[in-house]
């Protein structure tokens, strides 16, 4: 055997006699460790497969009779339920949590806020996540402008009515009616220059909408028409 093969032989032994003492020094830790990540993948899978879908499937049975209510507008009946039947209060104390929990709270603002209590309305629209959709989103927004605007908390109502402006323009109805409101609040505050620059915008972004079609006529009313 050659010198240099022999020196190789010898570092090979040496890595498995050094491998084999790590592995006895250590394997009671490996092995803990390994079973940790075990357990800890096992009770993941064991919550999302026998315990976090299924609730989730019946968090979307329990609230569609609510949601029932709501779009009849039995409005009580949908926030507190029939007695049988979960209202939306109850889902979202029951699955919080889950989507249909999330969505409760979302249906819970906006029948308080048609009730005409402003405070729950904003307590449960703060609450919603609207998970990344841009759409939704806006429409919190402008639920909480209205809100605010009951509460006579202006600045705050305008700042949430031109996010629900702006937030997603491709829905031009949405974001036409919320920017309209914004201007008509600036209007009532007596500050007409801010409303007027709303108005124009509203002329200039959106005038195949309603609101967009209508800025011009409350230009004129504000002496601001060219």
């Amino acid at each position: 055997m050659s010198a240099i093969k022999k020196h190789e032989t010898v570092k090979h032994t040496d890595r498995l006699m050094d491998a084999q003492d790590f592995w006895e020094r250590n394997n009671k830790s490996i092995i803990i460790a390994l079973s940790a990540v075990i357990v800890l993948a096992g009770g993941y899978f064991a919550y999302k497969y026998l315990y976090r879908l299924p609730e989730e499937k019946k968090g979307v049975e329990a609230i569609a009779k609510a949601q029932q209510y709501f779009a009849s507008d039995s409005l009580q009946l949908a926030l507190n339920g029939d007695g049988r039947n979960a209202g939306f209060l109850k889902v979202i104390s029951k699955y919080e949590g889950t989507p249909s929990g999330n969505l409760a709270k979302l249906y819970a603002g906006e029948t308080y806020l048609q009730l005409g209590d402003y405070n729950n309305a904003l307590k449960y629209l703060k609450d919603f996540d609207a998970n990344g959709s841009v759409q939704t989103q806006a429409l919190v927004y402008g639920l909480m402008g209205d809100a605010l605007s009951e509460l006579k908390k202006n600045d705050e109502a305008l700042e949430n009515y031109k996010k629900a402006g702006t937030t997603f323009e491709q829905n031009q109805a949405l974001s036409s009616e919320y920017l309209f409101r914004a201007a008509s609040l600036y209007e009532v505050m007596g500050k007409n220059k801010e409303a007027i620059a709303l108005f124009q915008q509203l002329k200039d972004k959106f005038p195949r909408t309603e609101r967009g079609f209508s800025a011009e006529k409350y230009l004129g009313k504000l002496g601001a028409t060219e």
